[in-house]
């Protein structure tokens, strides 16, 4: 398994606050233990208490993606590596589920965590994951989604580095409110060249006489 692959952690941290409609999914520990996804064994460690730890760690990764989003990649790193420090993480060579056509592993790096608690444990692991692709892909393809008003994380993977939005609803939804506006503005735009085009023949009248 790529390293690369638990980036998706600190995505789904991340979305799970939408702040500007005011919503936040992370209200309770089962909230947290489905952010885990098929990590079940590091999930049946949250308790109530992780709730609070992981809105802090939010707030950190959001952060990160923020900076990354304005191009300020000296910040970004600055503070994912801050959040690499406080969450260290042990990597370690693992074959398990994976099996060639003659039935021997597939070694592929895996992070082992050892946290005192399931923030911790999720928080090392999204941070790691969230670096390594960080350094394999580049600062700027870490993003916010720009369909205002939505604003999730996403992780660019598009072959030319043009992705600009967190999925195709929020980009269908981009398309349209540029494709009304660029109407209205026409529309505006024809309103006022009828305009003066009535005045000038008005003018025009009037000096005839």
């Amino acid at each position: 398994m790529e390293l690369a692959y638990y980036s998706d952690y600190a995505v789904r941290l991340v979305n799970s606050e939408d702040p500007a409609r005011g919503k936040d999914s992370l209200t309770s520990v089962e909230a947290v233990r489905d952010l885990f996804g098929g990590n079940q064994s590091a999930a049946r460690r949250a308790t109530d208490a992780d709730v609070t730890r992981f809105r802090a760690v939010r707030a950190r990764l959001r952060s990160v993606f923020a900076a990354a989003d304005t191009g300020d990649e000296t910040l970004a790193v600055d503070l994912l590596n801050s959040l690499l420090l406080e969450f260290p993480v042990s990597p370690q060579i693992s074959g398990h589920d994976f099996r060639d056509d003659d039935g021997r592993p597939l070694w592929h790096m895996h992070l082992a965590d050892h946290p005192s608690n399931a923030t911790a444990g999720f928080a090392a692991i999204a941070s790691m994951g969230l670096a390594f692709h960080l350094t394999e892909y580049g600062v700027d393809r870490l993003g916010l989604c720009e369909a205002a008003p939505c604003r999730n994380a996403y992780l660019d993977t598009s072959t030319n580095r043009s992705r600009r939005y967190c999925s195709d609803r929020c980009a269908t939804r981009a398309n349209v409110a540029a494709y009304r506006a660029r109407k209205r503005l026409e529309a505006d735009r024809s309103a006022s060249t009828g305009r003066t085009a009535d005045s000038a023949q008005r003018a025009s009248a009037n000096g005839e006489r």
